[in-house]
């Protein structure tokens, strides 16, 4: 036998067995085996791929990130001159988004938590299904061949081989779910200092910034106190910003450099951030957005976030949120189609209200909604609604919308016809869709069906869409959907995969935010 085939097959050998033995990945064990074997398995040697268990990971991750870093560059020396102006928006939505994703693959590089870079690869997937959003909303998919197709292509094969693979890890490997010690209610990484400038704030707020309409605060405008922090913080500890009573007429942007900023307001109705981006007049569904926040450890408290576009308009956003580690608590978000964008990452809802019609709850965030209410608003004649969206396109994704001890019921305008209208739980944006309703009370003005398909038997079969122990008029199972994908869950073990301490791993950041939660059912 030949020498070099010898070799070759002996490293085979040993690496198979080591997968077989350790659980290692390998390319077999991903969705797209020949771009895996083209782009990762001729790259690194057999013999080095069974060293470490991380080895074969943080090989995939380097070469899918040289992809992102090719795409990025690429899309930002496009020539646009054919490009019109609603087409150069979504190139800039991308552009944002490319950078983004980027940065979500550096920081699962340097990770040896695999349960921390799946959220973060899960992100990235959002992130390249979000680009191609920005061209849809404007009916302008032909524009789409006009970005770097084969890269782009490569990239979100190669992140899904990533994701598949780091999930291999974090189930062979022996991490603790992203958890930490608690000290004093609080995570071992939230300093003395912060714990004790959170509990401030559970009662007067300790404000760095102050925001007055009448002139008593730093600055008149939540955007000038946001500009105004980044200059007058040190570091990234957490950063207070105290917005008093009033309709602020703005839209906010937080961008991903701006961390653990705080939000607080003088309660529900009071302190009201008001906008009208919207599909209709302009603006991608991304960029529709009142308040947008992508910077880490975001906190809001008693504030009133809201589109005013109204239905007609379609995709208009009061918030979307693709902060890490973000939570809402005592917050509402007002508007009709997309109101609450959760677009990724872990975020928690706490004692918050939602309105909306269509789809106003939705993303591919892994995002828990607690102790909610969820307003039903009167759509157009011609509409039906639609409480939930969720867009998780990758089966290796770990997000979801869990809505856990809320209620669903009817806005006072869609009341006295709340007959007239269907209003469902949800439908599958993406493929993979998955939501579930736990112990939540659901109004009558729930349809029968339960749930409503987004294009025939478009993902009927692969979505997760589950309820349990919900009740109300509108919570009896018996006529729902018979789809595959659509479970009645009777065992408080299933249910309890969904829960704040497992799904969000809440128990160890939730708490530092100062913010009642329930970790079980």
């Amino acid at each position: 036998m030949d020498k070099a085939f010898l070799a070759i097959f002996n490293a085979c050998v040993l690496f198979y067995s080591l997968w077989f033995v350790h659980g290692l990945p390998s390319c077999s064990e991903t969705p797209f085996v020949q771009v895996c074997n083209d782009f990762i398995g001729q790259s690194l040697p057999l013999q080095t791929q069974h060293q470490t268990p991380f080895v074969f990971r943080d090989h995939s991750l380097l070469v899918t990130m040289n992809h992102a870093n090719q795409a990025h560059q690429m899309i930002s020396a496009m020539n646009l001159s054919s490009f019109d102006h609603k087409a150069k928006l979504a190139w800039a939505d991308c552009l944002e988004l490319y950078e983004d994703t980027i940065d979500h693959l550096a920081r699962s590089m340097n990770s040896k938590n695999p349960l921390d870079s799946q959220t973060w690869l899960s992100a990235a997937i959002a992130n390249q299904q979000t680009c191609q959003n920005g061209f849809l909303d404007f009916n302008m998919s032909s524009h789409l061949e006009s970005l770097p197709y084969m890269i782009m292509s490569n990239l979100s094969k190669l992140l899904s081989n990533s994701l598949a693979i780091n999930k291999a890890m974090a189930y062979n490997t022996k991490q603790v779910g992203g958890r930490r010690l608690l000290t004093g209610g609080f995570p071992s990484w939230v300093s003395s200092s912060d714990r004790r400038l959170l509990q401030l704030s559970r009662g007067a707020p300790a404000a760095h910034i102050i925001v007055a309409q009448d002139g008593s605060g730093n600055y008149k405008t939540i955007s000038e106190a946001v500009a105004a922090s980044v200059k007058r913080r040190s570091g990234t500890k957490r950063f207070v910003i105290y917005v008093k009573k009033g309709v602020y007429k703005e839209n906010v942007e937080i961008k991903k450099s701006m961390k653990n900023l705080m939000f607080i307001g003088d309660g529900i109705g009071a302190t009201i951030v008001t906008g009208n981006k919207n599909a209709q007049e302009g603006s991608t569904t991304f960029r529709s957005a009142t308040f947008a926040v992508s910077g880490k450890g975001f906190i809001a408290r008693d504030m009133t976030f809201e589109n005013t576009a109204g239905p007609q308009k379609h995709q208009a956003v009061a918030l979307r949120s693709s902060s890490d580690f973000s939570v809402f608590y005592s917050c509402s978000f007002k508007g009709y189609q997309d109101t609450l964008y959760v677009h990724s990452q872990r975020q928690f809802y706490r004692n918050c209200d939602i309105y909306g019609t269509i789809d106003f709850i939705f993303g591919d965030a892994i995002v828990v909604l607690q102790n909610c209410n969820i307003f039903v608003r009167k759509p157009m004649s011609s509409q039906q609604n639609t409480v939930t969206a969720q867009a998780r396109k990758d089966p290796n994704e770990n997000t979801g919308i869990v809505i856990h001890n809320s209620r669903v019921m009817a806005a006072s305008d869609l009341r006295p016809v709340q007959g007239t209208f269907k209003t469902f739980l949800g439908r599958p944006w993406k493929k993979y869709s998955r939501t579930l309703f736990m112990k939540s009370n659901l109004d009558g003005l729930i349809d029968p069906a339960g749930w409503l398909a987004w294009n025939g038997n478009f993902g009927l079969s692969t979505v997760y869409y589950g309820e349990y122990m919900n009740t109300g008029s509108g919570a009896s199972t018996r006529g729902r959907v018979k789809w595959a994908g659509y479970h009645v869950i009777t065992k408080a073990m299933e249910a309890a995969k969904f829960t704040v301490g497992n799904f969000l791993a809440g128990d160890s950041w939730i708490s530092a935010a100062g913010v009642p939660f329930d970790s079980g059912l």
